[in-house]
């Protein structure tokens, strides 16, 4: 058993130290990086947005980007509506001010951000979705950080409305991710950025493979190996709905999932290996959560289970219960969920487990190039 225990103890740590032990340590180390933003002046800006069909929700979106907070005459607004065969032009048609690029043929996110970006003039771009509403300040909020050259690109934070279930679910996670993003954007640099809010060097953009299916980590990534640091910015948000079903949010994390998986395999880690600060944070923060912990949680359970009944170590017989918990409060979290009921105690254990399984899920789909790049919209 001696084995089975070694092994047992390097997966539980690995999880424990992926979710909370890496944050814990940053946060210990918080005193000695701490740092003020350099407020950079306002520059002009060219608010990218690439929408599929979206001519119900674009005027509102249009309204809520001029509306900004941010001198007009520095802020262009560049719509690409990619393939989209509703009435975009249509809704977009009483403002003169909004630029739209309408391809024909439907290629994907990737594909129409690589165009978007062959019209950008500015210095900076900020990419946004249609279904997000951003706050006044945002803009100049994402801005400032550029003040400061070694900064590359700023993620601002994305926030779900908490009006069900599912919204509760969404925003626990959103909010963690935002507070690890503060963390690491201290310690060196965010590992990602949100496309719902995501600011950039214009001269930094390199276009990404068509078939990209994480174009805003792939940027973020871009960024890092270049030298520069992703910001974040939490006072600058994107507010969108949740998903309106379980059904709906696992085919958008399975989606996300498979995404991790190709931009893992398409990964230059030389390059990536050149810069040590974001190696390390890209390991903890990305590779551990996306392979290491799915298959550490695979294993965990049925060691705990022979660990408990093979030795007389009484904490096994702990750690066997508390397992158990957590998947029965799993269990009925997710019966909650499918009533749009949310409980803390059973929506946390739940949404962990649900998540390192669309993992799974994730990258048997890109495995087998089930995934396409063609992005199908959750019901919100």
């Amino acid at each position: 058993m001696g084995w089975l225990a070694f092994l047992f103890w390097v997966l539980l740590a690995g999880v424990f130290f992926a979710y909370a032990g890496y944050g814990l340590l940053l946060l210990a180390l918080r005193p000695l990086w701490r740092r003020a933003a350099a407020a950079g002046p306002e520059e002009p800006v060219t608010v990218v947005i690439a929408a599929y069909n979206e001519a119900a929700i674009l005027p509102a979106k249009i309204r809520n980007t001029l509306a900004l907070d941010y001198p007009p005459g520095l802020l262009q607004v560049l719509v690409v509506a990619d393939g989209s065969t509703d009435e975009t032009a249509a809704a977009l048609a009483p403002y003169p001010s909004v630029r739209l690029l309408h391809d024909g043929p439907r290629g994907g996110k990737t594909a129409a951000l690589n165009r978007a970006m062959r019209e950008v003039q500015t210095p900076f771009v900020v990419f946004s979705d249609a279904n997000t509403e951003l706050n006044p300040e945002a803009l100049r909020l994402l801005v400032r950080h550029f003040g400061d050259p070694r900064t590359g690109a700023v993620a601002g934070e994305k926030r779900v409305r908490h009006s069900s279930g599912m919204g509760f679910a969404e925003g626990w996670y959103w909010h963690y991710e935002s507070s690890m993003k503060a963390l690491d954007a201290g310690f060196w640099s965010a590992v990602g950025a949100a496309g719902e809010l995501f600011a950039l060097r214009s001269a930094l953009y390199r276009s990404q493979p068509p078939d990209t299916l994480l174009d805003d980590l792939a940027l973020s990534l871009e960024v890092g190996v270049q030298g520069y640091r992703v910001a974040y910015e939490p006072g600058a948000y994107a507010l969108e709905a949740p998903s309106d079903s379980l059904a709906a949010e696992r085919t958008r994390k399975v989606r996300i999932a498979a995404g991790a998986y190709q931009l893992l395999a398409r990964l230059h880690w030389r390059r990536l290996l050149r810069q040590p600060a974001l190696a390390f944070q890209f390991i903890v923060r990305r590779w551990m959560r996306w392979v290491f912990c799915p298959l550490a949680l695979l294993l965990l359970l049925p060691l705990g289970a022979a660990l408990a009944a093979f030795t007389d170590a009484f904490l096994y017989d702990l750690l066997w219960a508390a397992q158990a918990a957590i998947y029965l409060l799993a269990l009925a979290g997710a019966l909650l969920l499918r009533r749009n009921r949310a409980f803390f105690l059973t929506t946390l254990p739940f949404y962990f487990l649900f998540m390192n399984a669309c993992m799974l899920a994730g990258w048997n789909r890109w495995r087998k190039g089930q995934q396409s790049v063609l992005w199908e919209k959750a019901r919100k």
